[in-house]
């Protein structure tokens, strides 16, 4: 019964996050263009889908964070040295982000409207290259995850 409810929660979460991405990412590409004089193409809704965005990562490290806090409080009782390894995650991601906010560029960028300057700061572009450099880590790290999960069980079998 547990089964069905957490399969059941989880369908409708990824439902509704991929409808409200796609969502974004229409009114993104299909909002309009800022100025439709200028050179370069200037969307009217780049904030939404930055913002989107965000949020998205944030919910996915937070998730990462309490799920690792709970494992390692669950595995605790029952096994103190895989409790260690579920913690060695968590360190691993705040390790991730430290070292992603110090090689962070925080040259400011050029070329940018008035209403962006205020987000043209040092501490803004850090952190954005932090989740940049974050995301593309994790993502690569997820690719070879799943290749080796199959050369595995391929070599099994």
């Amino acid at each position: 019964m547990a089964v069905r409810k957490i399969r059941k929660i989880s369908s409708w979460t990824l439902l509704i996050v991929a409808i409200i991405s796609i969502a974004v990412f229409a009114l993104f590409y299909l909002g309009g263009d800022g100025d439709p004089i200028g050179e370069r193409r200037n969307p009217v809704y780049t904030g939404e889908l930055l913002y989107w965005g965000y949020i998205l990562l944030g919910i996915c490290a937070l998730s990462m964070i309490l799920f690792g806090i709970t494992q390692f409080a669950n595995k605790f009782k029952i096994n103190p040295q895989s409790a260690l390894m579920a913690l060695g995650v968590l360190v691993g991601f705040v390790i991730l982000l430290i070292v992603a906010y110090s090689i962070g560029d925080a040259t400011p960028l050029l070329g940018i409207n008035a209403d962006s300057q205020q987000y043209n700061v040092e501490s803004w572009l850090k952190i954005t290259d932090m989740w940049l450099y974050a995301m593309y880590i994790l993502l690569g790290l997820a690719v070879v995850a799943i290749l080796w999960g199959s050369v595995k069980k391929i070599m099994n079998k």
